[in-house]
C-alpha cells in the first residue's frame, strides 16, 4: 500500500511540474534586475530561472531607466494645461454634445473645413466613443452601409467589401483612429467625464424668439451625485452653436432634446421619441433630418429619432457618420447666417443713428 501512495505522488508531482514551470515561466519572462539592484536580487533572479530549467533571458528593456520626477511635477503638468483649456473654450465657437460616432464625425469634418474654429467636444463618459466601439450586441465587427464607407477609405481604415455594404472587423478600430484624427486638431478640445447638465437660453435679438448660447457642465460623477449631496453648482461655455449628439433616450441620452421640451422649445411641443426598429428607413431619415432645431441648436445622429419620431437603426453605422459630417456644415451655415444678421443690425443701427442726428 505504501509503495501505491509513493507512486501516486510521484504521479501527482511529475503532472504539476509542467504548471509550475509555467508559472515560473510567466513570471520570469518579465525583465530581470533592474540597473541599481542588488546582488542578491540579480542573484534570486538567476536562482528562479535555474530552478525553472531555462537559460537566462535577455529583452530589449532589461536596462530600462525612467528619468527622475516630483508627484509635484506631474500635478502642475496636468491642471496648468486643463485650467488653461477651460479658460481658452469658455467662449467657443461649436460646442458638440456627446463624442459618440456622430459627434466625432461632426468634430472631424469641423477639422477639415474649418481648422481655424474653436471646438469644444464634450463627453460625459471617461472614454469617448459612445456605442461605437462595438457594433451590436457585444460584437465586435460594425457594419457601414454605402456609400458611406468612403470615410473609411479616407481615414485609411480596412474593411471586407460585401456588395452593397462594408464590414470593419474591429469597430474599435474605426472609433479609435477617427478620435486620433479629432484630437490631433489644435483648436479641438476633449472635455470627457464632464455631463452637459443644461443649457444657456437667452432671448435672442436677431431672431425675436429665444436661441441656445452654450451648455452648462459638470463633472459626470457630480451631476448622478445631486440626489445625494448638497447644491455643488456648475461651469458655462459659452458657443456661437451648438451641435447635440447624445443619442437616444437614456440616463445621459438625448439630454439636450429633453432639455428643450421642458422648456417648451420643441417645435410641435412634443417628444414622441424614436420607433421601432427599421434599417431601411432609418438612416436615410436621420441624415436627411439633420438640421438647426431651434436657433442655435443643431441635432445629429439619433437624438433626431427622439424629436422627429423616426425609426431607430440597430447596428448600422454609416448614418451617424454622415449625419454628424452633415452637421458640421449646418453649424457653418448658422455662424455664417448670425454673422450676417448682427452685421445687418449694426448697419441698419448705425443708419437710424445717423438719421436722428441729422434731424
Amino acid at each position: 500500500m505504501a509503495v501505491m501512495i509513493a507512486q501516486r505522488r510521484a504521479a501527482a508531482a511529475t503532472a504539476a511540474a509542467p504548471k509550475r514551470g509555467a508559472r515560473l515561466v510567466a513570471r520570469v519572462a518579465q525583465p530581470l534586475a533592474q540597473p541599481g539592484s542588488s546582488g542578491m536580487q540579480t542573484a534570486a533572479d538567476a536562482s528562479m530561472l535555474a530552478r525553472a530549467g531555462l537559460p537566462p533571458t535577455t529583452t530589449p528593456f532589461d536596462d530600462f531607466q525612467f528619468a527622475n520626477i516630483r508627484e509635484a511635477e506631474v500635478s502642475r503638468a496636468m491642471t496648468r494645461r486643463y485650467f488653461k483649456d477651460l479658460d481658452d473654450f469658455a467662449e467657443s465657437d461649436v460646442v458638440i454634445v456627446g463624442a459618440g460616432s456622430a459627434g466625432l464625425a461632426c468634430a472631424y469634418e469641423l477639422g477639415k473645413v474649418a481648422p481655424h474654429l474653436k471646438v469644444a467636444l464634450m463627453e460625459q463618459s471617461v472614454a469617448p466613443g459612445g456605442g461605437a466601439w462595438l457594433g451590436g450586441q457585444l460584437f465586435s465587427a460594425m457594419v457601414v452601409r454605402k456609400p458611406a464607407h468612403l470615410m473609411l477609405d479616407e481615414l485609411e481604415v480596412p474593411y471586407e467589401d460585401e456588395g452593397h455594404y462594408v464590414v470593419v472587423r474591429h469597430a474599435a478600430l474605426l472609433t479609435s483612429t477617427l478620435m486620433s484624427k479629432v484630437l490631433k486638431n489644435p483648436n479641438v478640445k476633449l472635455f470627457n467625464a464632464v455631463a452637459v447638465e443644461d443649457l444657456i437660453v437667452k432671448p435672442d435679438a436677431l431672431s425675436g424668439g429665444r436661441r441656445v448660447a452654450g451648455v452648462v457642465t459638470n463633472w459626470s460623477l457630480v451631476a448622478q451625485a445631486h440626489g445625494t449631496q448638497s447644491c455643488m453648482d456648475p461651469n458655462v461655455i459659452e458657443a456661437g452653436v451648438v451641435v447635440s449628439a447624445c443619442g437616444h433616450d437614456g440616463p445621459f441620452g438625448a439630454t439636450s432634446v429633453k432639455r428643450l421640451a421642458r422648456l417648451g422649445m420643441v417645435p410641435g411641443g412634443e417628444v414622441p421619441g424614436m420607433g421601432a426598429l427599421d434599417m431601411e428607413a432609418a438612416e436615410g431619415a436621420i441624415v436627411g433630418g439633420t438640421r438647426e432645431v431651434v436657433p442655435g441648436m443643431v441635432l445629429a445622429g439619433m437624438e433626431l429619432a427622439e424629436v422627429d419620431g423616426s425609426p431607430r437603426m440597430g447596428p448600422t453605422f454609416g448614418a451617424m457618420i454622415v449625419s454628424g459630417r452633415r452637421a458640421a456644415h449646418v453649424a457653418l451655415a448658422v455662424l455664417e447666417k448670425r454673422k450676417k444678421m448682427a452685421a445687418k443690425a449694426a448697419a441698419d443701427g448705425a443708419e437710424a443713428t445717423a438719421a436722428a442726428a441729422a434731424l
